[in-house]
């Protein structure tokens, strides 16, 4: 095992060794997801994250940036991916929570399904063309909110209220309370 100091590996990797790159792989990698685990609580996520962690610092040669010892920088980088899984994450069921039907919403029959899509279209038909939009960018095409208020051309706030009032009025059209 190669035990270069960093500031040896990462000169060599900036020269162009990419033997060295191997070597800060090798010498961080079950530490970073040992690190990453303690905050996902998923191995598997943890090791994905790691790898594409380091895929992305030699695509995008983030090393050529770094100097010095890098255990820092590669600790923090792989914590605030962490953090941002685990709000992507959060903000993906919150959003799932939305479409949350109630038990006896559930239709038992095809018949009963297709009469749901039919009074579930019709309702959207009757929204504000504003709220439909706001609906479709956050709801089925998984924008951000911020950037669904940037294509809309309307505030933040503005979009929120657009998707409390366009869910309030499509669960009042399906029977939902």
């Amino acid at each position: 095992m190669n035990h270069q100091p960093d500031e040896q590996l990462l000169q060599q990797l900036k020269e162009g060794q990419s033997q060295a790159y191997d070597a800060i792989f090798l010498k961080y990698y079950k530490l970073l997801c040992v690190n990453a685990y303690f905050y996902l609580h998923d191995e598997q996520d943890a090791k994905d994250l790691v790898q594409a962690f380091f895929l992305e610092m030699w695509e995008r040669q983030i090393y050529m940036r770094l100097n010095g010892d890098i255990k820092g920088y590669l600790y923090r980088s792989v914590q605030n991916r962490c953090l941002n899984h685990i709000k992507r994450k959060e903000t993906l069921e919150k959003r799932q929570e939305a479409y949350h039907l109630p038990e006896h919403a559930l239709c038992e029959t095809d018949e009963d399904m297709e009469h749901t899509y039919v009074k579930l279209d019709h309702a959207l038909g009757r929204l504000p063309n504003q709220r439909k939009e706001a609906l479709k960018l956050v709801y089925l095409q998984n924008k951000k909110y911020q950037d669904a208020a940037d294509i809309m051309g309307i505030s933040i706030n503005s979009l929120k209220t657009h998707l409390k009032i366009g869910l309030k009025n499509l669960r009042e059209a399906l029977n939902l309370f």
